[in-house]
């Protein structure tokens, strides 16, 4: 599991990746008030919070990777049609998002593949998985504010194995961010 905070996650993400040589990466993340499971198309190089990470830190127009030459995005290396064909399939609602957002996620997802395409390493698959509340977080929203909208724990974890399976790779890593 990686902590909501930028610097933190992308250290512990480089040790993962490096101490287990994955052969696929999915990363997963909380988007609490959506009612499906997302796949996110492309990671952007900035960060722009419009709230603190766990730190406290609030990002405005901050690059993920501030070295010279990088891409302004990088485009997720899974096949996501027939991960969302096969969501269908199973009944599982999910769609197609075009970034991953400019929070921590964003952050995760770009540092993954910008990692994972250095010279020298082996091409990886990579993608980034938002996914609703749980039961259990969605009904315990303070205050008098409604539930948020959820699938159940099971149907969260259906999806990411649906989606790991779909990679069809021997070998694969899935992170929490």
């Amino acid at each position: 599991m990686l902590l909501v905070e930028p610097q933190a996650s992308m250290q512990a993400l480089n040790r993962l990746i490096n101490q287990l040589q994955p052969a696929g990466v999915l990363l997963t993340g909380l988007a609490a008030g959506r009612p499906q499971v997302t796949l996110e198309r492309a990671a952007v190089n900035i960060m722009d919070f419009s709230i603190p990470d766990n730190a406290g830190g609030q990002y405005q127009d901050t690059p993920v990777c501030a070295e010279e030459d990088v891409p302004a995005a990088y485009l997720s290396s899974l096949p996501l049609r027939p991960i969302l064909a096969a969501w269908r399939e199973a009944g599982i609602p999910g769609h197609i998002s075009d970034t991953a957002g400019l929070y921590v996620c964003n952050v995760v997802m770009y540092h993954a593949l910008h990692e994972l395409r250095l010279p020298g390493r082996p091409e990886v698959p990579c993608d980034f998985l938002h996914v609703p509340a749980n039961s259990w977080v969605a009904l315990s929203v303070p205050g008098d504010r409604p539930p948020l909208p959820y699938l159940s724990q099971e149907e969260i974890t259906r999806a990411v194995q649906l989606a790991a399976q779909t990679m069809a790779q021997p070998e694969m890593v899935t992170v929490a961010a």
